[in-house]
């Protein structure tokens, strides 16, 4: 199967990876079935507009551009399909390629260095800054302490409570947690992209397979 042309590999490292975004698979073909009948019933999969695609004997290079969702290969960007034969009979060999199944692979990178920049920008802040803070709380108390007449004082009286201000204190509390740096929301993308990577990368190929064969069955 390695011998199966393809869409060209530049480098041998590229090769090691390439799994992420290309799709390989083969449909054996009906009984009977010649190659000129295959690519007939094949045709209508490349019909579809931003599609274009060229025939070489028993091999079909196919290029997409700007496919639109209907397309049933829609995620595919560019592959061959050839049919080739072997102990079993006549063999369609597809070797697909697809920039979306990249993109998802490489989405959770850049998320997950957001994240890691935001947390270096949040060590930044001033180290005393949370001292500041209580400092400045210390003098709102002591502002806003009662003191009790010296007569009510040598009575007994008890000493008055503080107003109460835990609204104004939450509504503070909420402005700092908002200036503050937070990587929650790049963790969230960069788990939706993984998601969506795992979820194509095991479902496309099934999905093109039963296309494939469906197709030639028909």
């Amino acid at each position: 199967m390695d011998s199966f042309p393809g869409p060209a590999v530049k480098t041998p490292i590229l090769r090691l990876f390439h799994w992420i975004w290309h799709i390989r698979g083969d449909v054996p073909l009906p009984a009977a079935l010649a190659p000129d009948d295959a690519f007939h019933r094949l045709a209508p999969l490349f019909a579809h507009s931003g599609t274009t695609h060229a025939r070489m004997g028993d091999l079909i290079v196919v290029t997409k551009h700007d496919q639109l969702a209907q397309d049933p290969l829609s995620i595919v960007d560019s592959g061959t399909l050839q049919i080739d034969r072997d102990e079993n009979g006549a063999v369609l060999r597809y070797h697909l390629v697809s920039r979306a199944l990249l993109y998802c692979f490489l989405a959770p990178l850049l998320f997950l260095a957001v994240a890691q920049l935001t947390v270096f920008l949040g060590s930044l802040e001033k180290p005393g800054s949370e001292e500041q803070a209580q400092k400045d709380k210390g003098k709102q108390d002591h502002k806003g302490e009662i003191r009790l007449n010296p007569v009510d004082k040598f009575l007994g009286a008890p000493a008055p409570e503080k107003p109460k201000d835990d609204k104004k204190n939450k509504e503070k509390g909420g402005d700092e947690e908002k200036k503050g740096f937070s990587p929650t929301t790049a963790y969230v993308f960069a788990g939706i992209f993984i998601a969506l990577w795992v979820l194509g990368r095991l479902l496309e190929p099934w999905l093109i397979r039963r296309l494939f064969q469906r197709t030639l069955a028909d």
